[in-house]
């Protein structure tokens, strides 16, 4: 399983191009031929890349639903809403789609954030607007990770 650490700051040129770095590069050494899929966040106006392999174990999961059932049914429309497979190129780019620069207000300058298994892909204002609102963090973290206790196994 992937664990993807690190943050860039990148530049997407004129057609819509980003140079991966070459840590991430790295660190996903095993799995670059494969290709990477990129689609909208689920919870901000960002993007996600995930690699390809990364994504069928989501979708593996994704598919146990009962497409059936209406919510199932529109959970999957909407989270593979804008889906694209990228691959990159011979100078390691990939290419954002106009659809994806939109969704995600991505113009030029843009951060790339390791998180376990995928990519956030953001523009960079909108990125450093979310990260510098530390108001109530402190409080989050601790409703998230409060009652954890590391390094203990609890199985």
């Amino acid at each position: 399983m992937l664990n993807l650490i690190e943050t860039y700051e990148c530049k997407v040129d004129a057609k819509g191009r980003v140079a991966l770095p070459v840590g991430f590069r790295n660190q996903l050494s095993e799995v670059l031929e494969d290709g990477f899929v990129l689609k909208r966040g689920i919870f901000a106006k960002c993007l996600d890349l995930y690699p390809k392999k990364s994504w069928d174990i989501v979708m593996k999961e994704v598919g146990k639903l009962n497409r059936f059932n209406k919510k199932n049914d529109m959970f999957v429309r909407k989270l593979t809403a804008g889906l694209k497979k990228v691959d990159l190129d011979s100078s390691t780019r990939f290419l954002i789609p106009k659809d994806l620069l939109l969704f995600s207000g991505i113009s030029k300058n843009i951060v790339l954030i390791g998180q376990n298994d995928k990519i956030e892909v953001w523009d960079k204002d909108k990125y450093e607007a979310i990260i510098n609102d530390d108001e109530g963090f402190g409080d989050l973290a601790e409703e998230v990770m409060g009652n954890l206790n590391f390094g203990e196994d609890v199985s």
